[in-house]
Formats: structure tokens, sequence, C-alpha cells
């Protein structure tokens, strides 16, 4: 019996456009300025250290800041800059620069299936404090009290099968019991090969044949009853 929902956010409750034509630019256009003011807050500080470690050479805060812009100009998900990006973009926010993008379907199902009882949840390369912001700012209105629980990289890649059985271990339900949504494959692998059910989110281009797992155009398409 599906008890609980697991999503991705980009290509599946969220266009790819919103990502990397509003937030990403938005991110990389304001780093320079955000570092200045905020490298000696502690928790600016340690992503700055983790985003040198991950570098792996001894860098300057410039140095740090061209290493983040590299990153974001080869959309790497490395996870201090994904952090540092949620910080910048709740500023935006804020100050009503722009809204999180949500699918209508996408909005109307999460509501519905919720008020179903069915635990809902986000898996995404993105912060957990940059989802909240996006579900909480999102143009259907604040969605964050929809959803149980947020995941993100620290737990583990998003192709990595080892992440979801951390997120099954956490949720503490049958991995069965479970359903991910994405629209890409090899999350859906992974998630599969750690016991989850699985649907693809195809809402551009045709259906594949020899998809390996059940595709849906939209939200309203997904039957969690036979999942």
């Amino acid at each position: 019996m599906m008890r609980a929902i697991v999503t991705d956010i980009e290509g599946t409750t969220s266009s790819l456009s919103f990502v990397k034509d509003v937030l990403f630019p938005y991110a990389r256009k304001h780093l320079a300025g955000f570092v200045a003011a905020h490298a000696q807050q502690p928790q600016v500080r340690a992503l700055l250290d983790e985003a040198k470690r991950e570098a792996g050479v001894e860098l300057d805060d410039a140095g740090i800041v061209a290493q983040l812009e590299r990153w974001i100009d080869e959309d790497r998900k490395v996870t201090p800059l994904k952090s540092l990006q949620g910080l910048i973009w709740e500023a935006g926010y804020r100050n009503g620069d722009f809204k999180g993008h949500i699918y209508t379907d996408a909005a109307k199902q999460l509501r519905a299936w919720q008020a179903r009882g069915l635990k809902l949840y986000v898996y995404s390369s993105g912060s957990v404090y940059a989802q909240k912001l996006l579900f909480g700012y999102s143009e259907a209105g604040d969605l964050t009290p929809l959803f149980s629980g947020y995941y993100d990289t620290h737990i583990g890649g998003k192709r990595e099968a080892a992440a979801y059985r951390a997120i099954i271990d956490d949720i503490q339900l049958p991995a069965d019991d479970i359903l991910f949504l994405s629209d890409i494959e090899e999350e859906l692998d992974a998630a599969r090969d750690a016991g989850m059910r699985t649907v693809q989110l195809v809402r551009e281009g045709a259906f594949n044949p020899q998809a390996r797992h059940p595709q849906a155009a939209d939200f309203n398409a997904i039957d969690v009853r036979k999942a």
C-alpha cells in the first residue's frame, strides 16, 4: 500500500527553465557581493571552507568565489554551492524578485495526496533550505505545510541507491510503500534498486516505449493506488 511519496523538483514539480534561467543566474550575479558581505558569519564561513576542501586547492575568498561561479556554469551538484545558493535566493524570494515555479498539476495533487493521508517528502540536489524557500514562496502559495521532510545531497548522491536506503530508513516505512517521482532515469534506477516504487515524469517530448519505469505526463496522470 502506498503510504509516502518522495518527489524531485527540477522537471518534476517545477520547470527546468525556472531553475536554470531564473535561480542560477540570480545566484551567480549576487554571489561575490554576498560572500563579501557575509564571509565572516559562521554558517557562511563553514560553507566557504567546505567549498575550498571540495576544490582541493588553497584559495582565498576571491578564488573560492571564482570556483563557485565555475561550478554554477558547469551545473555541478556540489553541496556547499547548493547551500550558498539557498542563502542568496532567500533575499530574492523575500524581496519579491521572483516566486517559486510549481506546475499547477503538481500543487493540486500534492494537496490532494496529503489530504488523503499520504506523507510527502522532497529529495533534490538543491539544499533543504532552498527547497523550503521554493515551496514556501511558490506561485501556488505556501506549500511547506504539505511536506513531512526534505532531503538534499547531504544524505547522498541522487544516483546512488545508498541515498535512497538512507531516506527509507529515515521515513521508517517499508521501501515498497514509498513512491519516488523524478524526470531522471538514473535517479529512478537508484531508487528502485533501494526498493522504492518509481514513476518518471515526462513533461516534454514523447514517452519511451522501452522506458525502465512507468511514465506520466504530469501529476494528474499518476494513480498512486497503482504506482
